[in-house]
Parts: structure tokens; sequence; C-alpha cells
């Protein structure tokens, strides 16, 4: 398939080039190899959750709001953790364009933030049993096909980090069956600051293996 490249992303009025992306994630965790520790990947699972959809409409922090009453997460106390060593229970913020670098290479550890800088910042919610989720907002014509219990074929995800008119549901799906091959894009390229909506594939299955010598 071939890879695609989104727009350059402002965070804290600073440019990000490929390059740089790909140091903002792999970095730490290369720096924590080489104090003695080992790089961490999404943890894996033999039963990946099922998505979680809020049926309902609203406004943004009453949907995040209903949304974690699901998933029984509460605010990081950490600010800032790898996601590997954070608590279960807990959502924390991160990066668009580190959380898609993350999902393309599907091996290093997220880092989350307890604090949600931009609106270009997902969520992630780790649950009770270690598995991660991703939070964003899709439209209503996939909400449909995302309630499947079991999905023999992938499914075109586009998620979105903020609602907007056309993807006004908020959703979690669970990163283990992610896959990307391309950086997001703004929503709206007059508003590079103003939400970004990532694609990708959600798999039937969970598609990450176990590091070496990890049962």
């Amino acid at each position: 398939m071939q890879k695609h490249h989104g727009r350059p992303f402002r965070r804290d009025r600073r440019t990000f080039t490929p390059l740089a992306l790909a140091a903002i994630v792999l970095c730490p965790a290369l720096l924590h190899a080489a104090q003695g520790g080992k790089t961490e990947v999404f943890p894996p699972q033999m039963a990946a959750p099922a998505v979680v959809l809020v049926e309902k409409s609203g406004s943004e922090p009453e949907l995040r709001r209903e949304m974690r009453m699901k998933t029984g997460v509460t605010e990081l106390a950490e600010l800032s953790v790898r996601f590997s060593q954070a608590p279960t229970g807990r959502f924390g913020f991160i990066a668009a364009p580190a959380l898609a670098m993350a999902l393309v290479t599907q091996s290093p550890d997220l880092v989350l933030e307890r604090a949600r800088l931009s609106a270009n910042d997902y969520e992630i919610h780790k649950l009770a049993d270690g598995n991660g989720m991703l939070v964003g907002f899709v439209a209503p014509t996939i909400l449909a096909d995302l309630a499947q219990a079991e999905r023999p074929k992938a499914i075109d995800l586009s998620l979105t980090s903020v609602p907007s008119d056309k993807t006004p549901h908020i959703v979690a799906v669970p990163l283990t069956k992610l896959f990307v091959d391309r950086m997001p894009a703004p929503i709206d390229p007059k508003r590079p600051d103003g939400g970004v909506m990532l694609h990708m594939d959600l798999r039937g299955t969970a598609n990450r293996q176990p590091l070496h010598g990890v049962p």
C-alpha cells in the first residue's frame, strides 16, 4: 500500500517534519533502552476489547465524560508517563503526530500527558485489563459497522481528534487492532490547529506481536 504523508503540524508554534516526528517517538524509547531498560511495545493481548460507542449527541465535554464512565477510567495522576508504566483505569493524551508514528511503526511505547495541550491531541484510555483504547469521533455512517461484535474484514476508519459536523459521534477503538500508514491531516486545512483526522484500518483481530521472551 502506498504511504501518504499529511500536512505539517503546528504544536506550540513549531512545525514537525517527518524526521522530527520519528525522533519525538523513538528517542525516548532509545534513551530508556540505553539506561538498561527495554523498549516497550503495545501490550500483547489474547483478546482485544470491543469498540465502545456512545450513541447519543451532546457537547464534546459531555461526550468525553460519558465515554470515560463507560470505560471506567479517571485522569492520570502523573504529568507524563509511558503507557506501559501508567496505572490501569486511567486516561491521558498524546499528540497526533506521535500517535501516528507509534501506530505506523507498531513498536514504540506511547507517552501519555495528563493535560490536553491542543485540539490535535488524541485521548487514550488504559483499561482495567491493561488494554489501550484510542478515543475519537466518527461519522454516523460507520456506527453500524463499529457495533459488530465480529468483523472478518478490516474497516476503513477515519477518526477525528475533536467532533465536527461530519464526525459528531464519540467512539473508543482498541489500539491493538489499528493499522496506520499515513500521518494525520487537519480537518480544515485553513485551521491547522483546529483538530485532525487520522485514517486507519480497524482489523477484526489484534495485529501486534508480543516482545521476544514475553509470553
